[in-house]
């Protein structure tokens, strides 16, 4: 029995130094190892001021944040690293927010290089982290590797959840410009603590390490990849520590809602293609939509009126405003007084009474007062009874007008909308401030100048649960056809990063592409 016992304990030892051989030192570079560094470095963050001192250099604009290269002092495990992380599983990441390549979490890798820089990341650094900010870091560990590629984008965001204190990224990337895109910008942000533009942009560089401390004003993007044969290969995680205290956030301001214009059918008429003006086609068109919740009326308007839109929405003259915040929203929208008097006067039929009433017959909808709801149809086909059972049905105690008042009154649409321009590098994200003030709403999409528009290039609106990853419907942008969605109060929806595939040609030769859309 000794004699075995003997035996365990040298087969233990044996594992413990193959498990100690299979992990592969990291060495920090020596401006992260001198003493004076750190605490120049400790002084400066303390005091919100600039420090550049050989490696490493801290600037406080827009917001802390530090860059040192030559993170890891040994070029060869540098590049022993990039190597087993290139080696590893990665999976295709998209959704509102960013498009690329996310590796498994690297926590329990066993990989020597990466083991050894997990180890050095929060052992040896997150306690020189710790001793610069003043500030107790947990032993978390939150660590992954990224591969932007081309048209690869990660959109403007703050980093903000519970318990991440400060971000970083390691960088291991072949020669880089800017013109490659992918750089990480900074954004300013206002007094409502909303990001506002890019004041700093960092090109990534190889074996060069960014942190910053995450908090209510550290807005952030990676830029798109513009590079088409380039990898930006990245480590980057969170230090976990005590939260940053964060002001209420900011709440914008209701879009402004209309009734709908008193206009009559004369504009329709005028307008919409007269297959949808029929009662017969109208009743199919319900029907199918009350199936899905969700249809597309092809070439629309009538083709002539469609085509002097079109070239009329590209007039020189009219005014377009890129709207933000970039932490929610990036397009152009028309200034209204701008706009050719054609292009008026089709917005003004979209938000004309005669239209609202057209909405209802293709939908079922109560969007006017005059369309039968569901009430009346019981109350019809109750009456219908009645009178075969020879029962009285006596008078009702309002009159005709007052009853047609009244429901009028329970039951005023209201109307919100614009004129956008959709180019690279428009989008529009989901949101706290959207999801609070989710409703039951019609959506109506009408596009304009996207007879070449493919769905690689972004640009199309998708629709998703609200707190989930699963994806109801894509609507993707076609001239002349108009989107009608009906969504409930858990149905949210943005609209993809239009990318840099917009604008260029097949043969890559850079050229202006935009769509238009009334929405």
């Amino acid at each position: 029995m000794a004699s075995k016992r003997r035996q365990d304990e040298v087969g233990k030892s044996d594992k413990k130094k193959k498990q100690k051989k299979s992990e592969e030192t990291a060495e920090l570079g020596s401006a992260v190892e001198d003493d004076q560094v750190k605490s120049a470095v400790k002084e400066a963050w303390s005091r919100r001021t600039h420090c550049s001192l050989g490696d490493l250099e801290l600037d406080c604009h827009p917001f802390p944040h530090c860059i040192i290269k030559n993170f890891l002092g040994s070029e060869t495990f540098v590049e022993n690293l990039q190597r087993e992380l290139l080696e590893l599983n990665f999976h295709e990441k998209s959704n509102d927010l960013y498009k690329f390549k996310q590796s498994d979490d690297l926590r329990k890798r066993t990989e020597p290089h990466i083991a050894g820089l997990r180890v050095a990341l929060f052992g040896r650094f997150r306690s020189w982290l710790s001793e610069v900010l003043g500030v107790e870091l947990e032993n978390t560990v939150d660590i992954s590797c990224a591969r932007y590629e081309y048209t690869d984008v990660l959109l403007c965001h703050d980093d903000e959840l519970e318990g991440r204190r400060v971000a970083f990224i390691l960088y291991l990337v072949p020669p880089w410009q800017s013109s490659d895109g992918g750089t990480l910008d900074l954004y300013t942000t206002d007094g409502n603590f909303q990001p506002q533009s890019i004041v700093k942009s960092l090109v990534p560089s190889w074996n060069t390490l960014v942190l910053f401390e995450v908090s209510p004003v550290s807005f952030h993007q990676v830029s798109e990849v513009l590079s088409q044969d380039k990898c930006r290969l990245s480590l980057s995680g969170w230090f976990h520590g005590p939260s940053l205290e964060r002001p209420p956030r900011h709440i914008e301001p209701p879009v402004p809602r209309s009734p709908h214009l008193p206009r009559d059918e004369t504009l329709l008429l005028e307008w919409v293609n007269p297959v949808y003006l029929d009662i017969s086609y109208q009743e199919q068109i319900q029907e199918e939509f009350e199936d899905s919740s969700e249809i597309q009326l092809k070439d629309f308007l009538k083709e002539e009126k469609f085509r002097e839109l079109g070239e009329a929405l590209r007039h020189a003259q009219i005014q377009w405003t890129r709207r933000g915040p970039p932490n929610k929203r990036c397009y152009e929208v028309v200034s209204l007084d701008t706009l050719p008097q054609c292009v008026s006067t089709c917005w003004e039929m979209l938000r004309s009474e005669a239209f609202f009433l057209l909405l209802s017959n293709f939908t079922g909808l109560r969007l006017h007062y005059l369309c039968p709801t569901d009430d009346d149809d019981e109350r019809e086909q109750k009456e219908q009874e009645d009178v075969r059972d020879g029962e009285a049905t006596g008078s009702s105690t309002e009159s005709p007008s007052a009853n047609a008042s009244r429901e009028k009154e329970l039951s005023t649409p209201v109307c919100c909308g614009e004129v956008r321009r959709w180019s690279h590098g428009g989008y529009t994200l989901l949101h706290d401030g959207e999801a609070a003030r989710a409703e039951y709403v019609l959506d109506l999409v009408l596009p304009f100048g996207c007879a070449d528009w493919q769905s690689e290039f972004g640009g199309f609106t998708c629709y998703v649960a609200n707190e989930e990853d699963e994806e109801l419907l894509t609507v993707y942008p076609e001239d002349n056809s108009l989107a009608l969605v009906y969504r409930d109060k858990e149905t949210l929806k943005f609209v993809k990063h239009v990318n840099h595939k917009s604008s260029s040609d097949s043969a890559g030769t850079s050229t202006c592409r935009a769509f238009y859309d009334f929405s």
